[in-house]
């Protein structure tokens, strides 16, 4: 365990963890591996100024398969006066109106479909004020129950520290890296180690820079696709490839090559495998390193098949991204229409 000087919100952190490195009060983590030099970079990378949308739309994966916990969104038309304020003719208020308008209104999960993850959505048990009994928290030492707490809690002031906001207020913006895991592996279960990962990556010619944000393709969102709504139980839970969160080395590479967040195309970038997460003491141990121990955001269910297709066409595997989040304070996770810029 690594011990440090008292900090505001911990007396200890731990091993491995970054926590006060960016400062005592710090939400974005490693988002502050992208600064104006890495953004430069990142516009570079643009050569023919074509655009790919890297969203499912909203209502993928369809049903509740994934997440139980986790609904498709509903969209309804707003009330005006009353009446549902869609195609509404304003001649109901003044027969000189010829306006005709509509609003609505949707309820989601904002963490159904293509998303980020904000540093408040997965904390651990751990003894961060070294008084010998382990505490809830997260990224930084911020306690759960004083620091993060929930919306109905919120009520008058939505703000909280971690919130995916943060990620928005200052953009989510960079060099996005692909690798092509789907290409060399198939969509084939596979629990994707250090050196797996890195033979693909040589084998494409793919480098990693510090301030990066790295994208893994996996096929797994194209096959929601394909599934039109519909998603077969069984299927989702045996295809494609997913990272070795049990792996330490992985953890340890990622910690060193400075990436600025992980996202992939299926439903965890990680696998989830309880036996593994009993040997390791936590059901997710890379969102564990990633979120709370480095304050890496990962992104989940991005598409990412049709970037994959036009980047090997090319021979390239860097791009320009823009992925920043809703704006919406104190949410622990949100949509996201990520865009990739070639």
């Amino acid at each position: 365990m690594e011990t440090t000087r008292v900090q505001r919100r911990w007396l200890q952190r731990p091993e491995g963890a970054n926590w006060g490195d960016f400062g005592d009060d710090d939400q974005l983590g490693s988002l502050n591996h992208i600064g104006a030099e890495q953004v430069r970079a990142a516009a570079l990378e643009i050569r023919s100024g074509e655009r790919f949308c890297l969203s499912l739309p909203l209502d993928y994966p369809g049903g509740q398969v994934l997440a139980a916990h986790r609904k498709p969104p509903t969209l309804q038309s707003t009330l005006r006066k009353g009446v549902p304020y869609f195609n509404y003719g304003f001649a109901a208020e003044d027969p000189s109106f010829d306006d005709v308008g509509s609003d609505d209104v949707v309820t989601l999960s904002t963490q159904y479909s293509t998303q980020w993850d904000s540093l408040a959505h997965i904390g651990y048990r751990f003894d961060a004020d070294g008084d010998g009994l382990p505490e809830s928290c997260f990224y930084n030492g911020y306690r759960a129950g004083r620091d993060i707490t929930p919306p109905e809690q919120r009520r008058d002031d939505p703000a909280m520290p971690l919130g995916v906001d943060t990620f928005a207020a200052r953009p989510v913006q960079g060099r996005g890296v692909l690798v092509d895991l789907e290409h060399h592996l198939g969509r084939g279960s596979r629990t994707v180690g250090l050196s797996e990962l890195q033979e693909v990556m040589r084998l494409d010619g793919v480098e990693v820079r510090r301030g990066d944000i790295l994208c893994i393709h996996t096929g797994f969102a194209d096959e929601l696709l394909r599934m039109e709504r519909l998603p077969d139980s069984t299927r989702v839970s045996t295809m494609c490839a997913a990272l070795d969160g049990a792996d330490e080395r992985l953890l340890a590479w990622i910690t060193s090559s400075g990436l600025a967040a992980i996202a992939a195309d299926n439903f965890a970038v990680e696998r989830i495998d309880p036996q593994s997460g009993q040997r390791c003491g936590c059901l997710l141990p890379l969102h564990r390193h990633c979120l709370f121990k480095r304050g890496i955001p990962l992104g989940e269910l991005w598409y990412l098949t049709e970037l994959a297709t036009w980047l090997r066409r090319q021979r390239r595997s860097a791009f320009m991204l823009t992925a920043p989040p809703l704006r919406l304070r104190g949410a622990v996770g949100s949509p996201v229409t990520p865009v990739a810029t070639v």
